[in-house]
């Protein structure tokens, strides 16, 4: 994301901030949410194909930095215990190095020595409803579903160019706890969206300290993990992603 892109959407978010910062809290209203900080792959494990490629790592074989990430999320909550949302969250890595093996991906060999450039990018498109049984100035229990819509691309780039691009439906299932003793400013929240299924797993987990600025605004500062993949013929991957986030959330 360019730096101008960068300016522009945390002008908007002040913006936002300040122009909702002197409403209350409605049963009905528009809901907004921005989160940025870092990521960093623990694990980053692929075969290509799934059923005869070598095994590669873009955490142990190659080089992978922390990557700046963001996620925007907007929604609309009605009769106060529905929320609808939609989440956009790009996902880009890069991971760079010389091969120590022989290996074969996508079709295509590299010999040991071969300096490599190793992308992984995983877009996040997702529409959540979710049901609060519990929701009062102290304690909210929701849950509910997530359709995830992935746009996944795992590419090697050397001698030669291997690239996997794939883009599919995951439903999961979402879970929502917010936390303020005593209906005080500060709190903690934990969210996340989940599934396990015989084709593959993800998970997504936010836990995070919030400071209640007003009704209408409220921050978080916390950890974010994100973990999963998939074992079948065309591809095997699996990912175990660690997020240190900030975020602002809006309520108009």
């Amino acid at each position: 994301m360019s730096n101008l892109a960068w300016t522009r959407v945390l002008n908007f978010v002040v913006v936002a901030a300040l122009l909702s910062g002197s409403r209350a809290a409605a049963a009905n209203g528009v809901e907004a949410d921005f989160e940025a900080g870092v990521v960093a792959a623990s694990r980053n494990d692929v075969r290509l194909p799934g059923a005869g490629g070598s095994a590669l790592s873009l955490v142990d074989d190659l080089s992978a930095p922390a990557t700046p990430v963001f996620r925007l999320r907007a929604g609309f909550r009605l009769a106060d215990r529905h929320l609808i949302t939609a989440l956009y969250a790009p996902l880009r890595l890069n991971a760079t190095g010389v091969l120590a093996r022989d290996a074969t991906f996508g079709g295509q060999t590299y010999a040991a020595g071969s300096s490599l450039l190793g992308v992984y990018r995983f877009d996040s498109y997702r529409l959540t409803y979710r049901y609060s049984f519990l929701r009062n100035q102290t304690l909210e229990v929701s849950a509910g579903l997530t359709g995830k819509i992935r746009d996944a691309e795992i590419s090697l780039y050397g001698a030669q160019t291997a690239r996997k691009t794939n883009t599919g439906f995951v439903p999961l299932l979402n879970f929502h706890l917010e936390w303020r003793p005593g209906g005080g400013a500060f709190g903690v929240v934990l969210d996340a969206d989940a599934l396990a299924a015989p084709q593959g797993r993800a998970e997504d987990i936010l836990l995070a300290a919030t400071w209640a600025m007003s009704d209408a605004v409220a921050l978080r500062l916390g950890y974010r993990t994100v973990e999963g993949g998939a074992d079948n013929d065309e591809v095997y991957n699996f990912t175990w992603l660690h997020y240190a986030v900030g975020g602002v959330e809006l309520r108009f």
